[in-house]
This record gives structure tokens, C-alpha cells and sequence, in this order.
């Protein structure tokens, strides 16, 4: 009953899973007559991180970004904000790990959104090496920069914020200049910059899936490092599975999820649900290893694939 169960719901997931996506990024961005006010909402919420990345800076933002938040207080131990802040990645990264990406995450929504352009579409299997790129982001940019390069008051900058991330400019600066007149005659090279990195991710998102996700995001690469040990997994029935090889195909994300259920890639995005014609991989509730069973006997094999066939007739 318990299989049938999740069975159930992770199709529902894997099927409703954009407007999902949707409402996620709607919660994130409560605030939307903030966009022609061209003000920030500062209230209790922003105390409070958002599991996405969305901006501080963005109008309609109900919440603080994660990593935003982080940055912001790293450079000094004497907030204890920023362990408050560390608790919060924590904890959203053992509930969830990266479901968060798939489902919460606005800016990974968006890249996805581009993705849907008409346009030829290039594989990014070949640049895998370009995934551990995120990782030294998140300690470079992230944790070691703002610690340690500090100013009189020893504070340091927010690095990926102020010079990396494109949430920023799309969220914040591009809506806040449009309605503010003053924000927008203090534009200068910073923004330029900033502007250009957006530029260069909205047309790699429509050529490849994801890429801000797969390559830079640091948040990503965090809620990555806890992907194995976290509560919502992906599990492949090993007596139903086919060894048909539809869900690696699937996967946008370069993961074989028969091989690596809980791989650091895999954002849960369910297409490997969807593709699987024997219903063998599914969301798993619990914390583990997420490790495989035996693989089945030729026999077995062609047993699932004759009751594959009687499907389709």
C-alpha cells in the first residue's frame, strides 16, 4: 500500500511539477505592486530565508535569499544571524536537498522557461567537468572571500552577490531602475557587468538545460553536498525495473538514476518518473544511502518487458 502510495504521488510531482514551480516562485514574490512602487518590502519576512534563489533586492521578494543572507554577516562572528542563517541551509538541505532546485527554486524555473524557446538544443554530458566549477564558487565566492577580506568594520562584501549573480540584476536592478528614476541614473559599471553575466546565462539556458544550475550556482553545490542523506530521495524498484535505459536518457541532468538514485546532480525533477514505462523510480520519503539492490535476471527482464508491451497494445 505504502509503494502505491508514493507510487502515486511522485506522478503526480513528476506530472504538475511546472506549476509547482509556479507557485513556488509566486509564495517567493508575494509583494507584486512592490514592481510599480518601485520600493522594497522590509517587513518581519525578510528575517526569514526563502529555499530558492531570489533576490533580497527584488520588490515583490517575501523573503531574503539564503545565500544573500549569508554573505551579508560571514565576515563577522558577533551576528549571531549568521548562524541562524547556516541553520536554515542546513535544515532545508537535509529536509529536501535539491527538490529544492527542481521545484522551489525561481531562477532554476526561469532557466527552464528559456529552455522551452524553439532553438537547437545542445547536450552538456560532454561538460561535466564544468559541475565542480559551483563548488569552489561556494567556497571562494561565498565563505572565503566575505570572511576574510573585511573592512574597518570587519564586515566583508557579499563576492557572488555583488559580482556573480544575475538573480540580482533580473530581480532587483532591472525593476527597481525602471520605476525609480534616481536607481537608474546611479547605474554604472557594475551593473553593466552584472547585466552582461544575465545576458550570457539567458542564452545558454536556451541552448542548454540549466546551466546557471549545473555550473554556478553555489546554492545548488550546498544543497548538493547533502543530496545523499536527505529526507526526500529518489528510489528505483529494482523487481520492476527493466533496465530499458528511458530514464538516463530523460535525465536533463546527466544523472543515471539507476545507478546513482541520489546522485549530487539529480534535482528531483521527476522526468525520470515520467520516462519510466514500468513505474520502477520513484520520490522517496526517508532518510538513507539511497543504495541499489541486485540487478535482475535476464529472465525477469524479459518478464517486465512482455508486460511493457501488453501496455502499449
Amino acid at each position: 500500500m505504502g509503494k502505491k502510495k508514493f507510487t502515486g504521488v511522485s506522478q503526480f510531482l513528476a506530472r504538475f511539477r511546472g506549476w509547482i514551480q509556479a507557485g513556488a516562485a509566486l509564495l517567493t514574490n508575494l509583494h507584486l505592486p512592490n514592481f510599480l512602487k518601485g520600493g522594497l518590502y522590509q517587513g518581519a519576512g525578510k528575517t526569514v530565508c526563502v529555499p530558492g534563489l531570489n533576490c533580497y533586492s527584488c520588490p515583490a521578494a517575501s523573503g531574503a535569499c539564503p545565500i544573500g543572507a549569508f554573505q551579508a554577516v560571514v565576515g563577522s562572528s558577533k551576528f549571531s544571524f549568521s548562524y541562524y542563517i547556516t541553520g536554515i541551509l542546513i535544515l532545508l538541505g537535509v529536509l529536501l536537498g535539491r527538490f529544492i532546485c527542481g521545484f522551489l527554486c525561481p531562477f532554476g524555473w526561469f532557466q527552464e522557461l528559456l529552455h522551452k524557446i524553439p532553438s537547437r538544443k545542445l547536450s552538456t554530458r560532454k561538460l561535466k567537468p564544468l559541475r565542480y566549477l559551483k563548488y569552489a564558487i561556494l567556497l571562494v565566492m561565498v565563505f572565503l572571500l566575505p570572511a576574510f577580506l573585511v573592512n574597518d568594520v570587519g564586515m566583508g562584501d557579499p563576492f557572488f552577490c555583488k559580482y556573480l549573480c544575475p538573480q540580482g540584476v533580473l530581480e532587483g536592478a532591472i525593476p527597481l531602475s525602471l520605476a525609480n528614476s534616481g536607481i537608474r541614473a546611479a547605474l554604472g559599471s557594475l551593473f553593466t557587468w552584472k547585466f552582461g553575466i544575465l545576458l550570457v546565462v539567458i542564452v545558454l539556458s536556451v541552448l542548454f538545460y540549466r546551466p546557471f544550475c549545473k555550473w554556478i550556482c553555489p546554492l545548488g553545490a550546498f544543497y548538493a553536498l547533502l543530496n545523499k542523506v536527505s529526507l526526500v530521495q529518489m528510489k528505483v524498484d529494482q523487481s520492476k525495473c527493466i533496465s530499458c535505459g528511458k530514464c538516463a536518457k530523460a535525465c536533463k541532468m546527466d544523472v543515471d538514476v539507476t545507478k546513482s538514485p541520489n546522485h549530487t546532480e539529480c534535482i528531483r525533477c521527476g522526468m525520470c518518473v515520467r520516462a519510466c514505462p514500468t513505474n520502477a523510480v520513484r520520490f522517496r520519503c526517508g532518510f538513507g544511502t539511497g543504495k541499489q539492490g541486485t540487478v535482475l535476471p535476464e529472465k525477469t527482464n524479459k518478464q517486465m518487458n512482455d508486460i511493457v508491451k501488453e501496455k502499449k497494445s
